[in-house]
C-alpha cells in the first residue's frame, strides 16, 4: 500500500476500490487521495464493475478484498466486463493460499491463480517478499490491461538483500546449485529456501528461482536458466493449475524433457482452520515433506 499510495501521488489516474476493507490497511491511501477512493461495501460484484467504469473513463483502478472474494465472487465481471475490453484494472488479492487458514475454506485462496491465468489479456503474478511486490505494483501501473496480483497476508520476511529488478514476465535466481532446480511462487519462497538448506546438509545443492510472474512469462530465458538440470521442481501454495501447469505447458510445448516434480496441493478439501504451517503440512507442502519428496526422486 506505501508503494500504491506513492505511485498514486505522481499518477492522478490511480484509483482504489475496496469491499468492505480497511483495518490500518488501505487508511493511508484514503486519507491522501479521498476523491480517488471507494469503499463499496461488501459487494465484489459492484467493486468490480464500478472498476470497469473508471477504467473506461481513463483511471488505472486497483480493487482490494480478502483472499477468493475479489475473485472467484465476480469472476464473471472479470471476464466480461475487464478482460474483454482489456481494461486497466489490477485485481488485489490479500491471503493468497493458506494465509488466512485459521478462518477456514471460505478464506483458503487455492484456485486463483488457476483461474485468473487462463483470462485473456491478464498479468498474473504472485511476489515472493515486500521487495518483489513492490517491484511488481511499479510495474503493473505502467503495464496497459488487466492484472491480477495475489498477496499473502502481510508482514512476510524480505528475502531479498534489497529491491529487485523484475521486469514484467520476469523471474530471479535466488540460489546457484547444480543438478536440482526448484522453481517457486509466491509466499512459498520462504519454504524453498529452507528446503534448499536442508538439501545442501543432505550434501545436493539446488538451484532456486523465485518465479512470481505465471503470465506473461519469460519462457525462453526460464528455459536457459533449466539447460543441464537434471531435475526440476516446481513448489507452490495453490491447487491444480497454477505455476505446475505453466511450467508442465512450458516443457511440452518445447520439447524439453527434464524430470519432473511439481509440488501442489492436491485437491483435497481442507476443512480444518488451522495456522498456514499446520495447513501447508495437512497437503504435503511442510519444508521437511518436501525435502523428503525431492531426495525421493533425486535417488531414484
Amino acid at each position: 500500500m506505501d508503494t500504491l499510495t506513492r505511485l498514486a501521488a505522481e499518477d492522478e489516474r490511480i484509483f482504489l476500490v475496496t469491499a468492505d476493507l480497511g483495518y490500518s490497511v488501505v487508511e493511508r491511501f484514503a486519507d491522501a487521495f479521498p476523491d480517488r477512493f471507494l469503499n463499496n461495501g461488501v459487494a465484489e460484484q459492484n467493486m468490480t464493475g464500478i472498476a470497469a467504469g473508471l477504467a473506461m473513463s481513463g483511471y488505472t483502478v486497483f480493487t482490494y478484498s480478502i483472499a477468493n472474494f475479489p475473485v472467484m465472487r465476480c469472476l464473471e465481471q472479470i471476464r466480461n466486463d475487464v478482460c474483454y475490453h482489456n481494461l486497466n484494472v489490477k485485481v488485489v488479492a490479500v491471503g493468497g493460499g493458506f494465509s488466512y487458514g485459521s478462518l477456514g475454506y471460505s478464506h483458503h485462496g487455492m484456485e486463483d491463480l488457476a483461474v485468473t491465468r487462463v483470462l485473456p489479456n491478464m498479468t498474473v503474478a504472485a511476489p515472493a517478499d515486500p521487495f518483489e511486490t513492490e517491484a511488481i505494483v511499479n510495474t503493473m501501473v505502467k503495464t496497459p490491461g488487466p492484472g491480477y496480483l495475489r498477496l499473502g497476508k502481510a508482514g512476510e520476511p524480505r528475502l531479498h538483500e534489497g529491491p529487485v529488478e523484475l521486469p514484467c514476465g520476469g523471474f530471479l535466481k535466488v540460489r546457484s546449485g547444480q543438478g536440482v532446480t526448484i522453481l517457486s511462487t509466491g509466499g512459498m519462497l520462504d519454504s524453498a529456501l529452507k528446503v534448499s538448506q536442508e538439501l545442501s546438509r543432505q550434501g545436493v545443492e539446488a538451484t532456486l528461482i523465485s518465479v512470481p510472474y505465471l503470465t506473461p512469462l519469460d519462457q525462453q530465458g526460464l528455459l536457459q536458466v533449466l539447460s543441464g538440470s537434471e531435475l526440476l521442481v516446481t513448489l507452490e501454495e495453490h491447487g491444480a493449475g497454477g505455476l505446475s501447469s505453466v511450467i508442465a505447458e512450458l516443457l511440452m510445448e518445447t520439447g524439453t524433457f527434464i524430470p519432473f516434480l511439481p509440488l501442489y496441493a492436491r485437491g483435497e478439501i481442507v476443512s480444518v482452520a488451522g495456522s498456514q504451517e499446520q495447513l501447508r503440512e495437512q497437503v504435503g507442502l511442510g519444508v521437511h515433506q518436501v525435502t523428503a519428496r525431492i531426495l525421493e526422486k533425486w535417488k531414484k
